[in-house]
């Protein structure tokens, strides 16, 4: 079965555009539809019509992630002539290209057996309504909105001003734009047809984010699917390929997904929208173009902190430049101030960048905001981990002062009373509540489904903490030498880890409390948050042993994953965001910390529950989240309603999964790279070639061998040496 996820829409995007309509190619500002960019709807209502008519769609569908093609007829209808036209007797076809706006192309064709008089009208219309509002559907209108059309250039130009805020959109007619003219609302094409005859012609949608700049959309027509050169804007991610081709198709399209999630950042103080009283860090370089994954389509095609880490680190086996891109970007936002509406303090990485009218205008402080206390542990870990695969140590000594200001932030504010234990707490009257993964008002629950007192001190922020600390110590040493630096962050790691087991270890349930409240009680509340400590090594090898067995309990595993809260829960609802849903990211990161406790076996249950999940899907694509209902034999996947798809670290989960199953041993200083393989029995080979480390292109494939061990031929590796353990 393949089910569809998310309703029945078309979905195109390319770095920060995203186009979303309905099967017909239409678009309604009721309906969460729209063309944006820059986090604004530049184009909210779009209606073709034949004659007086809407077309009859015959079929419709993403040709690529950027392009999109709508095949039409038409009904009966009278032409201009008052000649009757017979249903299915015209071919119209319609082709949408993204690429710094809109190419379209419309493809009219006779068969009707005599020639045709007929009108094509194309209404579009502009709202120029901030994401925010569009996704809460809340729209409100706050500023002018002026449209103008040029019948000399056969343009229409939509313009909306709201104080400083300026956004436009050009409606350009190209081939027939003599002919083009516009009257209530709509662009209209006459056009005359000799049987067998063909009209085509282009609009060009083009984007004012600046008063006096127009982007210059493609004008190539029909260019629905991208060069092999526009496709590779940045490096080359590895090619991976399985003894079983249904498992090669869901780690092709993961790979595929993340590769077009790529979002082209040109770090600077106008693309920022920051000036000095933000406090960003600047970052030497900061004209330099930056790639990092967006967080996901439709909703999230920004810059997030958590969400270009994590997906980095899930990425660095097939390529370390994801993390490269999302460092450098998130370094360049690093706050240097304080600024309570934001969240925000010195060394802290950020959350959310946003670009809207309501960011221009500060109603929302997403400017960038900060509420994430997680992002800058994850930005101290993944710049760790990048380097055991790259060693470059020019990147290195330009990361370090921002991991060093990281750093200070955990010892000082991210531990804001001084005790040795990491909490949050929103500062700001428009913040998050809650500041980790789990970052829903209502993710985090006493067990009798009170909401704790703040400041929060969740247990897997800990565990993180405890990973990056000795991450970062392993550089220290490495790169630099500096062994007392070093040995005190050891230390420091220890002394939290020996708080974990101390304050967060819960005897009765065989797992760790989901976290302590404002007046450090434990929250007594089951959930998978424990399964991220196994991730991180945080925790003892033997109660380990126990947080295992916890997790494949009936209540937290659905059959399709671990469930994010217990399903005896007072506020379990299986179709909530993060109340017993399940996460793909979630999963994979527990089964990698399953994989790094030595069990093999509960790893790959894991790993087999993603791939079945996903080979449900249209395009084995999985999405952000699905509800946590249990699996039976004639279940599927049961979709969560907003969910993105593509998402970053869903994607990133099925990569992820190569590590889980290969575990790998990176040490690009010394040009070492160890592999201790566990495959499942439903899995015999892995092939991967392009693999980025070092500066080398790595080829190799594992597989089972007949006494049940494993096997590893290398093709490419230059100078790299690889090795197999056991």
């Amino acid at each position: 079965m393949e089910v569809r996820v998310g309703p029945a829409v078309i979905v195109v995007h390319l770095d920060d555009e995203v186009l979303v309509c309905d099967a017909h190619a239409s678009l309604s500002s009721d309906a969460q539809q729209g063309y944006f960019m820059a986090d604004t709807r530049l184009v909210s209502g779009y209606r073709l019509k034949i004659g007086r008519s809407a077309p009859i769609l015959l079929n419709s569908s993403r040709v690529d992630a950027h392009s999109a093609r709508f095949e039409f007829t038409n009904p009966r209808l009278l032409d201009d002539n008052g000649y009757e036209v017979p249903e299915n007797s015209l071919h119209l076809r319609l082709d949408r290209v993204l690429g710094r706006g809109v190419h379209e192309d419309y493809e009219l064709t006779n068969y009707s057996g005599r020639s045709v008089d007929c009108i094509v009208e194309v209404s579009i219309e502009s709202d120029f309504a901030d994401i925010f509002d569009v996704k809460d559907q809340r729209l409100q209108r706050r500023g002018l909105i002026r449209s103008t059309w040029d019948p000399t250039t056969a343009t229409l130009r939509n313009h909306f001003v709201h104080e400083s805020f300026d956004r436009g959109i050009l409606i350009e007619a190209r081939d027939a734009r003599e002919s083009a003219t516009y009257a209530n609302g709509a662009l209209l094409f006459p056009v005359r047809l000799e049987q067998g005859g063909s009209w085509h012609s282009c609009l060009l949608w083009r984007p004012v984010l600046e008063p006096t700049r127009v982007m210059q959309t493609t004008e190539k027509c029909h260019n629905l699917i991208r060069s092999a050169t526009g496709k590779n804007r940045a490096a080359p991610v590895a090619s991976v390929t399985t003894s079983d081709p249904e498992v090669t198709a869901t780690i092709r399209q993961a790979i595929d997904d993340l590769a077009e999630l790529r979002m082209r950042a040109h770090v600077t103080p106008a693309f920022l929208d920051l000036n000095e009283e933000n406090g960003s860090r600047p970052w030497d370089g900061a004209e330099e173009d930056y790639w990092l994954p967006a967080a996901g389509v439709p909703w999230f095609v920004s810059v997030f902190g958590r969400d270009a880490l994590v997906a980095s680190l899930q990425l660095l086996p097939v390529s370390y430049r994801f993390a490269e891109g999302s460092l450098r970007a998130l370094a360049a936002l690093q706050a240097t101030a304080t600024d309570d509406d934001r969240d925000m303090q010195p060394g802290k990485i950020q959350h959310e960048l946003r670009r809207g009218e309501l960011a221009r205008l500060h109603l929302i402080p997403h400017t960038p905001y900060y509420g994430s206390h997680d992002a800058t542990s994850l930005f101290v870990l993944t710049a760790a981990e990048t380097w055991r695969w790259h060693a470059n140590r020019s990147e290195l000594d330009r990361l370090r002062p921002h991991v060093e200001a990281a750093l200070s932030w955990i010892d000082q504010d991210g531990d804001e009373d001084g005790d040795g234990i990491q909490e949050y707490r929103t500062r700001s009257s428009r913040g998050y509540f809650n500041q980790g993964w789990k970052d829903a008002h209502d993710a985090i629950l006493h067990r009798d489904g009170s909401v704790p007192e703040l400041p929060i001190a969740t247990c897997e922020i800990q565990g993180l903490v405890v990973g990056a600390k000795r991450a970062w110590a392993d550089v220290l040493e490495q790169a630099y030498g500096d062994d007392a630096a070093a040995a005190q962050l050891r230390k420091d790691a220890a002394r939290l880890a020996e708080v974990i087991e101390d304050r967060f270890y819960w005897e009765s349930e065989g797992t760790y409390y989901l976290g302590l409240d404002g007046d450090k009680r434990p929250i007594e509340t089951v959930a998978s948050n424990p399964g991220h400590l196994l991730f991180y090594g945080a925790i003892d090898a033997a109660r380990a042993a126990r947080v295992v067995q916890r997790l494949f309990e009936d209540d937290l595993w659905s059959g399709w994953g671990i469930r994010t809260l217990s399903a005896l829960h007072p506020s379990y609802n299986p179709f909530s965001y993060q109340l017993g849903s399940v996460w793909p990211h979630d999963n994979v990161l527990i089964a990698a910390g399953l994989r790094r406790y030595g069990f093999h076996a509960e790893a790959h249950t894991v790993a087999r529950a993603m791939i079945d999940a996903a080979g449900c899907l249209v395009d084995r694509r999985l999405p952000e989240l699905y509800a946590g209902l249990d699996r039976d034999e004639g279940s599927f996947p049961v979709q969560y309603l907003g969910a993105n798809v593509p998402q970053a670290w869903a994607s990133g989960a099925i990569v992820q999964l190569l590590d889980v199953l290969l575990g790998f041993r990176p040490d690009a200083a010394n040009r070492s790279l160890e592999v201790r393989p566990a495959l499942p029995d439903w899995l015999d080979e892995i092939s991967i070639k392009g693999m980025h480390f070092a500066d080398e292109e790595l080829e190799l494939t594992i597989r089972h061998t007949a006494s049940g061990g494993h096997e590893l031929e290398v093709g490419a590796s230059g100078d790299v040496a690889i090795s197999l353990a056991s």
